[in-house]
């Protein structure tokens, strides 16, 4: 009696999860919609980098110019300017990066719910 109530709780919890787990039209166009905004954040990121490419040769040219002048007090500005560059063109990048992994993920997602709902509209029809 016991195992029985047992197997049809584990039964039941197995097909609400198999439920559960069947792609409707809005995970697909969900996993679109994220696809497109990771796209955005990325161009984004690219002109956020191209941005602070810009502002490290300004940097590069002011420290040379500082340095040649003696000006070691605005040098050491400069320096600390170039660091700070540095870092967020790094981070720009790694967000990239990021952002081209996430609309990859997407995309493959709203693939394999697109794949799901054809599967089981066929199924449904056979019946």
């Amino acid at each position: 009696m016991g195992r029985s109530i047992l197997t049809a709780i584990l039964f039941m919890t197995a097909s609400l999860f198999a439920l559960g787990q069947a792609a409707s039209p809005t995970d697909a166009q969900q996993d679109h919609k994220d696809a497109r905004q990771d796209i955005r954040d990325g161009r984004q990121d690219q002109r956020d980098a191209m941005k602070d490419r810009r502002e490290l040769k300004h940097d590069r040219t002011d420290l040379r110019n500082d340095v040649k002048s003696g000006n070691m007090a605005d040098a050491t500005k400069d320096r600390a300017d170039l660091r700070q560059d540095k870092r967020d063109l790094k981070n720009d990048r790694r967000d990239l990066r990021k952002d081209k992994q996430e609309v990859r993920h997407d995309r493959k997602d709203a693939r394999v719910d697109r794949r799901q709902m054809r599967m089981n509209g066929a199924r449904a029809g056979h019946r």
